[in-house]
C-alpha cells in the first residue's frame, strides 16, 4: 500500500501544480477580453483570434484544473443522503462512484475525443472565423484534461482504500471529531 500511496502523492503534486498554474489563464482571459473590448470600442478594431483565445484559455483552465478540483473535493455533490451516512459508508460511495461512474466517463471521453484531435492535427484545421486559430490545440485539452481527471480519480481511490484499511488517517473524520469538540 505504501507504493500506491507514493503514487497518489505524485499524482496529487502534479495536479496541484497544473491546477495552480492554469488558474492564471483565467486572468489572461479577462485581460484579453478587456483589451479586446477597449480596442473595439475606442478604435473600432477587433480580432477573431483574440475572441477565440479567450475561450481557449478558459477551456484550458476548466479542463486541466478539473483534476485539481477533484483533489480538493471542490466538485459539486448532492449531500442530502450522503451527508447523513456514517463515514465508512461515505467512503464506499466514493470508491464505487469512482469505479463505476468517474472512470468510465473519463475513459470513454478520452477514447472518443482522441481521434478528433488527431484528425484536426493532421489536417491543420483552422477555425472558420476570419483570422481564427488552429483547432487541434483546444481539442487536445479534452483528452489531456480527462486523462488528468482519471489519474486524480486513481489517486482518490487509493486514498479511500487506504483510509478503510487504516493505512491513512481520514482528514474528514478528524475534522468532524475536532468540530464536535469545539
Amino acid at each position: 500500500m505504501s507504493g500506491l500511496l507514493s503514487l497518489s502523492r505524485v499524482i496529487d503534486a502534479i495536479n496541484t501544480f497544473l491546477g495552480k498554474s492554469v488558474s492564471w489563464l483565467l486572468l489572461a482571459a479577462v485581460l484579453i477580453s478587456a483589451i479586446n473590448a477597449t480596442t473595439r470600442k475606442l478604435f473600432n478594431l477587433s480580432s477573431n483570434a483574440w475572441l477565440e483565445a479567450q475561450w481557449y484559455l478558459f477551456s484550458a483552465a476548466f479542463l486541466i484544473a478539473a483534476a485539481w478540483t477533484l483533489l480538493g473535493s471542490e466538485h459539486v455533490k448532492v449531500d442530502l443522503v450522503y451527508g447523513q451516512l456514517p463515514r465508512r459508508a461515505q467512503l464506499w460511495i466514493e470508491i464505487l462512484g469512482t469505479i463505476f461512474f468517474l472512470f468510465p466517463f473519463c475513459l470513454i471521453t478520452t477514447y472518443l475525443s482522441w481521434p478528433i484531435v488527431v484528425s484536426k492535427f493532421v489536417s491543420g484545421e483552422v477555425s472558420n472565423n476570419t483570422g481564427g486559430l488552429l483547432l487541434w490545440p483546444v481539442w487536445a485539452l479534452i483528452p489531456a484534461g480527462f486523462g488528468l481527471l482519471t489519474l486524480q480519480g486513481l489517486s482518490e481511490l487509493i486514498k479511500r482504500i487506504a483510509i478503510l484499511k487504516g493505512d491513512l488517517p481520514d482528514a474528514i473524520a478528524l475534522a468532524d471529531a475536532e468540530a464536535q469538540i469545539l
